[in-house]
């Protein structure tokens, strides 16, 4: 049997040459994006109910119209106005408290493979010392309760557990959304 070694692990060099690429204002700098900022916070906590302060989480969405600015999206037109520079990638470093936050647009709705329309969610990679591999999640929006209902991730989620990928309405307008590695409440991560 072979064991990992410290250099197939994610930590504890974590943030050497990522720090870089950090983006916590998706919205920064750009015109009109068809859509108000809005801004998610919360914490990562481990199993033992600990703040990770030293993780990082990365997010990739669609702009307000649903569309990726990736090639690999067939809708997408390289130096689409519409799009107003708006990458639809953010990456934010934990604080000492496994607190994040990140300013962003809510999504439209993307594509499903069955052919309807998922619901508005970003998609969220979570990065932190001793994972092999990244944990995938999704948040999805409060205020799109009908859309979720009919999500195709989401209908595959136990209901008992789809709340952990709903965020919540908090102070000032943010969006509230703590991600949970093990234990009560666990988020649900995905075997991509």
């Amino acid at each position: 049997m072979l064991y990992p070694t410290c250099s197939q692990t994610v930590g504890p060099y974590l943030h050497i040459g990522l720090s870089g690429l950090n983006r916590d204002d998706l919205t920064q700098g750009l015109g009109d994006l068809g859509a108000t900022p809005v801004i998610i916070e919360g914490r990562i906590i481990d199993g033992e109910g600990n703040p990770v302060s030293d993780g990082m989480i990365e997010i990739w969405q669609a702009d307000a119209r649903g569309v990726y600015g990736h090639p690999d999206d067939p809708r997408h037109v390289p130096g689409d106005a519409g799009r107003a520079g708006f990458s639809g990638f953010g990456r934010v470093p934990t604080q000492a408290d496994g607190g994040f936050r990140i300013t962003t647009i809510k999504p439209g709705g993307v594509p499903a493979p069955d052919g309807q329309t998922q619901a508005p969610h970003l998609v969220v990679s979570v990065f932190m010392r001793g994972l092999l591999k990244h944990l995938s999640t999704r948040m999805y929006f409060p205020d799109e309760a009908r859309a979720n209902e009919q999500d195709w991730i989401l209908a595959r989620v136990p209901a008992s557990r789809r709340a952990t990928l709903v965020a919540q309405p908090a102070e000032g307008g943010a969006l509230r959304w703590d991600i949970i590695l093990q234990g009560p409440g666990e988020t649900v991560f995905f075997d991509i």
